[in-house]
């Protein structure tokens, strides 16, 4: 069994690998640390931007705008293929995963309509704004964060202080997805404020979109290197060229 679910974790991981890609994170790494935890990413990635910044010639600034590179967005996914991966053992999980239900559908509802009536709140990193991803990190609104409130609540009677709760709460990546297989877990079980990608076949389809994470330029940036050094790490193994020491925390 071991070694099976060995394989199927892998097949998720290059499938998380394949779909990063396809939406533009062309830096990724898998196993890498992330920024303020001891946690690993089965994959991190990396997502150049660029902006028209004024040109610096000599230390001083011109008036010619160039399209100049900017810190990105990052993304880690985690990948699970048991649902026993998520679930702690309760007499009550049933009924905590009805109620869990109810609440998400709230939650899918509220967010439809704010991003309906509040456009500012949509990233603009999809032509269809169904598709877009939400920024509500510094949203007020008094019932859609105690519906959040309340998911918090009993996700954390279902997982505990878990890694998915961590990882959002350390602020260590812009969004963060889950990779599953099909059939494990329902898109209302899945961690507050995480997306939700499903294997169906050799692909994976989009069940639920990562809720924007406003991290600091640092953390970004962190992760780019963690990416970067993992890399070179691998190169320098198969060159045989003695493993370098370095201060990334």
């Amino acid at each position: 069994m071991a070694g099976t679910e060995t394989e199927a974790h892998r097949k998720l991981t290059l499938l998380a690998l394949r779909w990063a890609q396809k939406e533009g994170y062309a830096i990724c790494g898998t196993e890498i640390g992330v920024p303020h935890s001891n946690y690993r990413a089965d994959v991190a990635a990396y997502r150049t931007e660029y902006r028209k910044l004024p040109l610096q010639v000599d230390g001083k600034s011109q008036e010619r705008l160039v399209r100049q590179p900017v810190i990105g967005t990052t993304a880690i996914f985690e990948c699970k293929q048991a649902r026993s991966d998520f679930l702690k053992d309760s007499h009550s999980a049933a009924i905590t995963i009805e109620k869990l239900k109810a609440l998400d559908a709230r939650r899918r509802t509220l967010e439809r309509l704010l991003g309906m009536h509040q456009p500012s709140l949509r990233k603009g990193e999809s032509l269809f704004a169904e598709y877009d991803v939400l920024d509500m990190s510094n949203f007020e609104h008094k019932t859609y964060r105690r519906v959040l409130r309340e998911i918090q609540i009993l996700q954390a009677r279902l997982y505990g202080k878990t890694k998915f709760e961590k990882l959002m709460k350390y602020r260590c990546a812009n969004l963060c997805y889950l990779v599953i297989e099909e059939g494990i877990l329902q898109a209302h079980e899945v961690p507050l404020l995480w997306g939700f990608l499903v294997r169906r076949g050799d692909d994976l389809v989009l069940e639920k979109k990562s809720v924007w994470n406003e991290i600091s330029e640092p953390a970004r940036l962190s992760i780019l290197q963690r990416i970067a050094m993992g890399g070179t790490r691998r190169l320098s193994k198969e060159w045989g060229i003695s493993a370098i020491e370095n201060d990334i925390t």
